[in-house]
This record gives C-alpha cells, sequence and structure tokens, in this order.
C-alpha cells in the first residue's frame, strides 16, 4: 500500500503543477486549435465564392469586376488593405461598404436597404458569405492598410479618437477593454488594439464564427457589437466612424499575419 500510496501524492503533484503553469489562455487556444479544422466559416466561404460569381439583382450580373482594391474582380490581398480609399466613390471604405458600393453599381440591388436589414437576414446573410470568402483570399496574408492618401489619414486619426472616446453609463470606451495589456473579460484575454498585437488576434482574425451562437460575423456585426456592451447607440451599418475605428485598428495591426475567417468562442 505505501508505493501506491506514495505513487498517487507525485501524480497529484504533477497534476496540480502542470495546472497551475496551464494558463486559461493556453485553455483557449487548444480549444480553437481543436475546432480550427472543421472550422464552420469553411461553408460561408463556399457560399460567399458562389453569391461572388453568381448573376443577381435587378441587372442580373455577378461581383465578379467589383473592385476592392486590387483592381476590378481582383481578390487575393485585397482584405488585407481595407479599410482604404477608393476614388470613384471618393471615401475610404471597408469590406462591407465597399461590396455595398459594387452589389449596388454591378448587381443594382439597393444598398441602403441593404444596410437598414438585421444582421443575418436577406442579404446581410449574403454579406457575411461574401466577406467570409473575400477575407479567406488573404488568410495568411499580413494585414498592409495604405496610408497615402490624405482621407485614410485622417480617418485613422477619427478612428483613434472613437477608441478612446468615453462616455454612456458606464463611461467606457474601446480602450476601456482593448487599450492596454494584461486586460481579461469571461476569463479571456483582451488584445491591446493600439499596437499589433500579433498574428491572428484582433483585427486580424475578423470576420470570425461565433461557436456560442452559431453565426459568422464580420467586423461591421463585431463593432455593433461592442457599441451594445459600452452602452451606446448602435452605429448605422458601414458608417464613416466604424470605418474609421476599421483604419485605426488596421493599420495599428500592420505586419500581422490574417486568419480570417477566424473562429470565436
Amino acid at each position: 500500500m505505501k508505493p501506491l500510496l506514495i505513487m498517487t501524492v507525485l501524480l497529484a503533484s504533477t497534476v496540480t503543477a502542470w495546472a497551475q503553469t496551464k494558463s486559461t489562455a493556453d485553455g483557449i487556444a487548444e480549444y480553437r486549435k481543436m475546432l480550427e479544422d472543421g472550422n464552420p466559416a469553411d461553408l460561408f466561404e463556399a457560399k460567399g465564392e458562389e453569391l461572388w460569381k453568381k448573376k443577381r439583382g435587378p441587372k442580373n450580373a455577378s461581383l465578379e469586376q467589383c473592385d476592392l482594391g486590387q483592381g476590378p474582380g481582383k481578390v487575393k490581398g485585397a482584405f488585407v488593405q481595407l479599410p482604404r480609399y477608393f476614388a470613384d466613390t471618393n471615401r475610404v471604405q471597408d469590406l462591407e461598404s465597399r461590396l455595398l458600393t459594387c452589389m449596388e453599381s454591378l448587381q443594382g440591388l439597393d444598398a441602403a436597404a441593404i444596410a437598414k436589414t438585421g444582421f443575418g437576414r436577406g442579404e446581410q446573410a449574403n454579406m457575411e458569405a461574401l466577406v467570409a470568402y473575400v477575407s479567406a483570399s488573404s488568410r495568411g496574408m499580413k494585414m498592409d492598410l495604405p496610408q497615402s492618401h490624405a482621407q485614410e489619414k485622417t480617418m485613422y486619426e477619427v478612428g483613434k479618437r472613437a477608441f478612446f472616446y468615453r462616455a454612456g453609463p458606464y463611461d467606457f470606451a474601446c480602450a476601456s477593454c482593448h487599450g492596454e495589456e494584461g486586460k481579461r473579460i469571461r476569463l479571456q484575454d483582451l488584445p491591446d488594439l493600439t499596437k499589433n498585437p500579433g498574428d491572428g488576434v484582433g483585427f486580424a482574425a475578423w470576420p470570425a464564427y461565433r461557436v456560442g451562437n452559431g453565426q459568422l460575423w464580420g467586423m461591421q456585426r463585431r463593432l455593433n457589437d461592442c457599441f451594445r456592451q459600452q452602452r451606446f447607440p448602435y452605429p448605422g451599418y458601414a458608417s464613416d466612424v466604424t470605418i474609421a475605428l476599421g483604419v485605426y485598428m488596421g493599420v495599428n495591426a500592420k505586419g500581422a499575419e490574417s486568419i480570417a475567417p477566424g473562429i470565436k468562442r
């Protein structure tokens, strides 16, 4: 019995030591790793590719001539350089607002009506599939948002101000959660988005599939939920403030490897 008792004590000590060195972040990372091979975002990506090539709308046209910044029809490499300035609209656009432009100009769909549609419904469900397809086409590439145009620089500064703007009943800002290292919520580490948080973290991980609710979220939906958590009024879909926040986070993520569409708990 004595050898068995000694072995039990040693085993218990080993397990305790392992548990103490294994952080919550390590556990969450392992959980995500297990899900990666079967990321449901792959299904959205396949649907998005089909929608990209399918002739739809009043003009019975596909999106294959949509210019996402690399030239008409070129998808690869576009995501890691968005948001950016577009001369034809004379504004800085993120992926979703640019897709709205193409859906209206090429297919004849009503961009304003789509923007007012609830997330996950109608053309908004198609939008989520399209952002999955476009972002996946740049998976493994480095974030490299342009800052050569005056409007791009302005949007970065606007995004920075919005990121640090505190208001609402809890005096909250984006920076309250993502403005410094070492913060956590619900046992999960929060990335510092004021600088490059690393490969596949923060901006470089969205859009992403949310396991908790079985939905694919684009950046517009992600930011919408952030405003909700801050108890701010909901921002308009593809509004300048949401695009500016995307510019600020995207520029700060320069050099980070995109894993979008990622997978979240």
